[in-house]
C-alpha cells in the first residue's frame, strides 16, 4: 500500500516566523506524498479587532459571525495558506493552496447545536479524496486552510485538526496514513510543566486514565478527541509533535513525540 504523510500545523508554528520557516524546509524534504493543514494562529484575531470586530466567545467557545467570517477567510485562506505556498514553492516543493470549497474538496454543514449557535462553524460531511490524490499525482503538494464550504455558496470556519482527522481517516482506505498533529509541546507531558516528559507511546484504551488524572485537560482535550476519532476510524498510527522534530520522526527517530496506536 502506498504511504502518504498528512501534517497539520496550528498554534504558534504559524505565529513565529522562524519556526514555521524552518518547519516548511524540512516539510519540503518529505520526499513520500504529503497534505499539510494549517489553522491560523493570532493573526486573525489580532486583524479582527484592528477592524473593530469583536471576538464573541460563550462559555469559552467562539462564535463565527459574518464579519468574523470575512477576516478569517482573508487571513486563513489569504494571507497565510499563501505565504505557506510560496515559502514551499521557495524550498522547490511545489505547492498548491485550497480551502475546501476549491473543486468541492472539504464539504461541510453549518453547525446544529439547539444550545447554542456557533454561527458560520462547520461540520465536515466529506472529503475529495479523487480530486486530491489527483494533484499528488502529478507532485503537486496540497495546501489547505481551515476554510470549507456547504454547497450553497457559504464558506465555513471549520476546525484545523478536525479537517486534518478526516482528511486521515479519508485516505486511509486506501493509502497507509502517517498522520502527524504538530503543536507547541514535545508531545504528551506528564508534567505539562516540562518538556522532558514526554509520554513516548500510548494506546487509546489509556487515555481516558490520563483525563481522569488531569493529564488530558482543557485545550488538549478536542485534540485528542480527534486523534482518538482517526484512530477508530481506519487510521493506524498518530504522532503528536513540536514542528521542529517532525523531520526527525519521519525518518524513524522514536525518541521524539507521542506515537498514539489502538
Amino acid at each position: 500500500m502506498q504511504e502518504i504523510i498528512i501534517i497539520k500545523i496550528g498554534g504558534n508554528s504559524i505565529d513565529d516566523v522562524h519556526a514555521l520557516s524552518n518547519f516548511l524546509v524540512d516539510f519540503s524534504n518529505i520526499t513520500l506524498p504529503k497534505i499539510l493543514i494549517h489553522s491560523g494562529g493570532k493573526m486573525a484575531t489580532e486583524l479582527a479587532q484592528k477592524l473593530n470586530i469583536e471576538t464573541k466567545q460563550i462559555d469559552g467557545r467562539r462564535i463565527t459571525d459574518e464579519a468574523t467570517l470575512d477576516v478569517v477567510t482573508m487571513v486563513y485562506a489569504g494571507l497565510i495558506n499563501k505565504k505557506i505556498v510560496a515559502q514551499l514553492q521557495k524550498n522547490n516543493c511545489n505547492a498548491l493552496g485550497l480551502t475546501g470549497a476549491d473543486a468541492n474538496s472539504i464539504l461541510a454543514h453549518k453547525r446544529n447545536n439547539h444550545k447554542l449557535d456557533f454561527g458560520f462553524v462547520g461540520d465536515i460531511d466529506a472529503i475529495n479524496v479523487e480530486f486530491i490524490q489527483s494533484i499528488l499525482e502529478k507532485n503537486i503538494t496540497p495546501v489547505f486552510a481551515p476554510i470549507t464550504h456547504d454547497k450553497n455558496g457559504i464558506l465555513l470556519n471549520t476546525n484545523a485538526d478536525t479537517i486534518a482527522s478526516e482528511m486521515a481517516i479519508a485516505f486511509s482506505k486506501m493509502y497507509k496514513v502517517t498522520f502527524v498533529y504538530c503543536f507547541d509541546k514535545k508531545g504528551l507531558l506528564l508534567d505539562i510543566n516540562k518538556n522532558e516528559s514526554v509520554i513516548q507511546h500510548i494506546k487509546t484504551s489509556e487515555i481516558e486514565q490520563l483525563k481522569q488524572k488531569q493529564i488530558i485537560t482543557q485545550g488538549m482535550l478536542p485534540k485528542i478527541d480527534n486523534i482518538i476519532h482517526a484512530l477508530k476510524n481506519g487510521v493506524e498510527k498518530v504522532i503528536l509533535c513540536n514542528v521542529q522534530d517532525v523531520l526527525s520522526i519521519l525518518n524513524g527517530n522514536s525518541i521524539f513525540g507521542t506515537t498514539f496506536t489502538i
